[in-house]
């Protein structure tokens, strides 16, 4: 067990009561809410929250129909990604994590201890010294979107390899497009107009608008087994998994990352594991992607931060009192990159 660090015993975080209506029309800063506890276990870390970026399952485990209660009860703080300072770390990471020393990293969901607040106990296996020329905004966007994309990527192709991206201008959109880039592949993605530039800037080699083009039509014409790998950050039209037969080649994989949380989208992901293309189903191999926290896979994103081949893409940033308006922007659905909280100030 660690020894115990010197904080205070109460601090200020983001309560939400209610999912009812949305966890933002339910959530309040309370000033006098309790610090996790000090004594740490070996694989823990214990960080004073700077910077956080908001994710859609920040909210969408809460707000799940029936099940939200049960998932996330109330009353809770949401968030996993973070930026701040190291209070105190586990047996296990003290050796190469110090008191005062600036890191980033991410929990593992669902939580009701979550980063919106002043203090948060994280795993040290998620949790990386913040490198130079990174601030607490940049690191705080790395956490889930990127273990996210560099998972459902880099784990499924190899250098030369076409993939297509679904939904390249979110936070695991630009993330994803980076990183297949840095391993080497040949990127196509899709975004709505505002947001082609931003795309191509970030290095994808062809990007899709799919405002003024038939995106279906557009991936069809690239001809039979264009593509070794497709990652689906958006899970909609549901036709698109289908359709992948005729551009997704015959050993490719199709990874499903972002789907509607709703009853008819659970059943159009069972219905692709369950229903074989001679009866109408999809015909490519079907992969439905969930985070795993591997050392390495941090170690890689942390490497490529620090040379500056990834860089988080942020669309906007909120102070705290502000933490609804910042929940409000995500759920637009139309935020291009992260969308960062300032829990506290940033140090001098």
């Amino acid at each position: 067990m660690a020894e115990k660090a010197n904080v205070p015993s109460k601090m200020k975080a983001a309560v939400f009561t209610s999912a009812s209506g949305g966890i933002e029309k339910n959530m309040k800063i309370d000033s006098n809410y309790s610090t996790p506890s000090t004594t740490l276990k070996p694989d823990q870390v214990l960080v004073e929250v700077i910077s956080t970026s908001l994710n859609v399952v920040d909210y969408n485990l809460a707000e799940m129909p029936m099940m939200g209660k049960y998932t996330v009860a109330p009353p809770a703080v949401t968030g996993l990604d973070f930026a701040g300072r190291l209070v105190s770390a586990g047996s296990e990471y003290s050796s190469r994590l110090k008191p005062g020393q600036l890191v980033y990293g991410r929990l593992t969901p669902p939580t009701k201890a979550g980063v919106l607040a002043q203090y948060v106990v994280a795993p040290g296996v998620g949790t990386r010294p913040l490198p130079e020329g990174i601030d607490f905004d940049q690191g705080a966007s790395v956490g889930t979107t990127a273990i996210t994309a560099y998972q459902s990527v880099v784990h499924n192709c190899k250098s030369g390899d076409k993939i297509y991206i679904h939904g390249g201008s979110g936070g695991t959109g630009t993330s994803g497009i980076q990183f297949a880039k840095a391993h080497g592949c040949h990127v196509t993605t899709c975004c709505s107009t505002p947001n082609v530039q931003l795309c191509k800037d970030l290095g994808a080699d062809e990007v899709i608008d799919y405002k003024t083009t038939n995106l279906i039509e557009a991936l069809k014409a690239k001809g039979s087994g264009y593509f070794n790998l497709v990652v689906d950050n958006i899970g909609t039209p549901d036709t698109l998994y289908k359709a992948a037969d005729s551009f997704l080649s015959r050993n490719g994989k199709y990874v499903q990352v972002g789907a509607p949380l709703t009853l008819g989208g659970t059943r159009t992901i069972m219905s692709r594991f369950m229903r074989p293309g001679l009866l109408g189903g999809g015909k490519s191999k079907y992969e439905f992607y969930g985070v795993k926290m591997e050392g390495k896979d941090f170690d890689k994103i942390a490497e490529w931060l620090g040379e500056g081949k990834y860089k988080p893409v942020i669309d906007s940033t909120y102070e705290f009192n502000d933490v609804a308006k910042a929940f409000e922007r995500i759920k637009t659905g139309r935020a291009r990159g992260k969308v960062v909280v300032h829990v506290q100030e940033k140090p001098q």
